[in-house]
């Protein structure tokens, strides 16, 4: 029985399989792939829409600052020296060598102390010839003026013969007229009389002339040779300074600074030999960067801190030129000053060039200039997220910066250095 069963389902199985079947197409496949690619495409536009993530920044390595309004006090800050206000430089008049030195630096000296000995037998020579010369000269002076003074002498003498002369020939030629009238007297001696009598007038004449041109050559004579008496003892006397320069004595009361010289030492005319300054009064001379002392003028006020006070003063000088990058700045100090004040002690001075009234203002930013733009990152309100934005600034200060544009009062921005974030425009500070 079973096996007439089993023989009855495998034949319907042969029939079935002979028999040909019409299947419905499977749209699954197509459904799904369709899916995976608008969800593929809807994911890439999501992310494509999405900002990249904020780098961290730490809170307690940036430097954060509020804007503020209301008054700004203007500086401008450098470094700078204590310097005497009299300073004398003794310099070699002439060249010669060190043979003493009797006062070394950091001793008190008086105008009249004797530093140091200098010896060149070359300007002892020149000032021995300079003398013989002069000498020289005044003894020509006296052989002229005895020459000319003879001379003189000797033409009043020949002036007073002739004269008398002359008058004899007159009065002669006055009587032979006389004796022609009444014939005594032949007319060619008459004439003849006469023409002498002229000629020793005319002589006289010219003798007289002589005179004169002989006593204005006299005076030019001496004046000429006074003159070069004159030039002369002006070089004997310049010799004679030279020969007393080496000797070189302070000059003035105060403190022996510098003296670079040492026994033996050769020196040139122009060679610092010694610097003389007087302590008690006293200078600074600030460094100021060239591009913030443009504002700076005389008469404002300073401080400056010389490490062991603060003490006020006024700009008495600007340099008028920049040299390496800086401006020279000369500040008047008062006559007292703090205990360890001294020449060349390096000090740091302040100069304050004016007082803002109700300005927007903030902590000066790294590598900010006045009057210009830069970016600055704000910290958003009730967020630790820093946005990167313009701001247009102002004048500047030491500490201090005024805000023209692109903040309001109460806005905290970074002022450290961010160059680092140069390539972002968010940063999280935490």
């Amino acid at each position: 029985m079973e096996s007439s069963s089993a023989l009855a389902q495998h034949s319907l199985k042969e029939l079935a399989v002979d028999i040909p079947r019409t299947r419905k197409p499977n749209r699954k496949p197509w459904i799904f792939g369709t899916v995976g690619v608008v969800a593929l495409a809807a994911v890439t536009l999501g992310l494509s829409q999405l900002r990249a993530a904020a780098p961290t920044v730490e809170r307690g390595s940036v430097w954060l600052d509020s804007v503020k309004r209301g008054p700004m006090l203007r500086q401008v800050k450098g470094a700078g020296t204590l310097v005497p206000e009299y300073i004398r430089w003794l310099t070699a008049d002439t060249a010669g060598r060190v043979e003493r030195i009797h006062v070394r630096p950091g001793a008190p000296v008086q105008a009249d102390t004797l530093l140091l000995e200098l010896s060149n037998p070359d300007v002892q020579l020149q000032a021995l010839e300079a003398e013989r010369q002069l000498a020289s000269a005044e003894a020509e002076l006296i052989a002229l003026r005895t020459t000319l003074e003879t001379q003189r002498i000797s033409q009043e003498a020949a002036l007073a013969t002739l004269q008398a002369e002359s008058s004899n020939a007159g009065r002669q030629a006055q009587a032979t007229v006389a004796l022609l009238d009444r014939s005594f007297v032949p007319t060619l001696e008459a004439q003849q009389t006469r023409e002498k009598a002229g000629e020793l007038s005319t002589r006289l004449e010219l003798e007289r002339r002589r005179l004169a041109v002989l006593n204005a050559s006299t005076k030019e004579q001496l004046a000429a040779q006074q003159g070069q008496i004159e030039r002369l003892k002006a070089v004997a006397r310049f010799r004679r300074t030279q020969v007393e320069s080496m000797q070189v004595k302070a000059g003035e009361t105060g403190v022996l600074t510098e003296l670079p010289l040492e026994l033996g030492q050769w020196v040139t005319p122009g060679t610092v030999l010694a610097k003389v300054v007087k302590p008690e009064r006293l200078k600074a001379e600030l460094r100021i960067a060239e591009t913030q002392a443009r504002d700076i003028q005389v008469g404002q006020r300073a401080q400056v801190d010389t490490r062991n006070g603060v003490v006020e003063g006024t700009v008495s000088r600007v340099a008028p030129a920049a040299s390496q990058g800086t401006v020279r700045v000369e500040v008047t100090l008062p006559d007292e000053l703090p205990k360890g004040a001294r020449p060349d002690l390096t000090v740091e001075g302040t100069v304050e060039l004016e007082r803002l009234g109700d300005v927007l203002f903030v902590g000066r930013p790294a590598g900010a200039q006045p009057n210009s733009t830069m970016s600055l990152f704000r910290l958003m309100p009730g967020s630790d997220e820093a946005v990167r934005i313009p701001v247009q600034l102002g004048r500047g200060s030491v500490n201090s910066i005024e805000v023209v544009q692109g903040l309001t009062e109460g806005d905290q921005v970074v002022l450290s250095d961010m160059t680092v974030w140069d390539a972002v425009d968010r940063v999280r500070v935490r």
